[in-house]
């Protein structure tokens, strides 16, 4: 298989059999995932009693080790020339972890489950967005990674669906999450998670790539300076991006009991879903950045709405605009990634590019906990729920601003 294995006609129907994979892999993982993750901070807060700033600490912490990874992920797929086993490795880590989430009595058991979890992904998703890269010609990027979006967020919406299912039948309406329930959805999560691994190891076959490098380095040099001005402006927004956690709270604290919670999120991903793969292809077209400015703009005054919604259902009806700036602007910003660097950089790049929001994911969290409820052991309550929204909202508008004046080069 060569980089350039599509026709400039080609549709849906001709992707490469790695794109294709890839995301069935995907697919199932997110069945998995998401039926814990999303209501993960529910049993936290509900079950266990843990506040907002530890839940932030948490995330930010899970999703920082994860980025941090990435770039060693990336690296080595690069200097192995080869990128299946490892993101095979990565999903059968976090596949393992799972069944923990079952016997956790306490924060720090989650978050030690919730790490070992967040190690496999830093493991896997430099090396699979570099197979999915290097599978595809310039010109159907933006389709293959829209294609790859839409079925990882189809995965999350099934498996919401089914875990509000599961919800529904344990207790009907009940505000909070009980532990019985969690516990038989992470048992369910298993199945998934298993053909997640399999799909993927008998599904893809490696693209080699052209060159290795000497050190695992977070470092722009060799990867050009697009892509360095690329990275500030995607931190400067992914700053304010703190985990979806604070979404659900913020639903739950607006007054959504556990199954409209759910639902909330299913929404989500159907618009998520329905918009990825258009969306990836109309990039091709018209160019990456302008979907990107307007995905942010979207995130902007989403969140501004939710610093300001008074009623569960403003926050429900916000959560589903929400799917939109996800479908115009995730998979799009990481098919530029590969159009702005050199093509045997790949791997390296997207493990640079998920390094750095790594580290940023972790204050960005951090923040948000903060800003929400404070240190209440140091007499601060923080500024309330809103604060992490306004917060978010603003650093977006900026970094919208700041890509719709930047002039990329591509190809490095």
């Amino acid at each position: 298989m060569t980089e350039a294995t599509t026709s400039p006609k080609a549709g849906l129907r001709t992707l490469p059999r790695n794109v294709w994979a890839v995301s069935l892999t995907s697919f199932f993982m997110d069945v998995s995932s998401e039926m814990v993750i999303n209501i993960l901070p529910l049993f936290l807060s509900n079950v266990l009693g843990v506040k907002t700033n530890v839940i932030g600490l948490i995330e930010g912490v899970a999703e920082a080790t994860a980025s941090l990874l990435k770039v060693f992920s990336g690296w080595l797929s690069d200097k192995l020339r080869a990128r299946k086993w490892l993101a095979v490795a990565g999903y059968g880590l976090s596949s393992l972890a799972k069944p923990f989430f079952y016997v956790a009595n306490s924060w720090g058991v989650v978050a030690g489950v919730r790490w070992a979890d967040r190690v496999g992904k830093g493991v896997r998703t430099a090396p699979r967005d570099a197979l999915v890269a290097d599978s595809i010609d310039q010109q159907h990027r933006g389709l293959a990674f829209g294609l790859h979006r839409a079925a990882d967020t189809g995965g999350a919406m099934l498996g919401l669906i089914i875990a509000l299912v599961v919800v529904w039948v344990a207790q009907r309406s009940d505000m909070v999450l009980g532990r019985a329930t969690f516990q038989s959805v992470v048992l369910i999560s298993l199945v998934p998670a298993f053909l997640a691994v399999l799909s993927l190891a008998v599904g893809a076959q490696d693209v080699p790539v052209k060159e290795g490098r000497e050190a695992p380095v977070v470092s722009f040099r060799g990867l050009g300076r697009s892509f360095a001005l690329f990275m500030i402006i995607v931190g400067i927004f992914d700053l304010g991006n703190s985990s979806d956690a604070f979404l659900v709270l913020r639903a739950s604290e607006r007054g959504l009991n556990v199954v409209q919670v759910l639902g909330m999120l299913i929404t989500f991903n159907l618009v998520y879903t329905v918009l990825s793969a258009p969306a990836g292809s109309l990039s091709d077209r018209i160019g990456r950045r302008k979907l990107i400015v307007g995905g942010w703009l979207i995130y902007a005054l989403i969140y501004f709405g939710l610093a300001v919604a008074g009623t569960g259902w403003h926050v429900w009806v916000l959560y589903a605009i929400y799917g939109a700036y996800y479908g115009l602007a995730y998979g799009t910003t990481k098919a530029m990634v590969a159009d702005i660097v050199p093509a045997e950089l790949r791997g390296t790049a997207y493990g640079t590019y998920s390094a750095v929001l790594g580290i940023l994911d972790f204050p960005a969290s951090l923040i948000a906990g903060l800003l929400w409820s404070g240190i209440p052991s140091w007499g601060w309550d923080g500024f309330g729920p809103s604060a992490p929204f306004f917060f978010g909202g603003s650093l977006a508008l900026i970094a919208a601003v700041l890509m719709a004046l930047w002039s990329p080069r591509l190809g490095g």
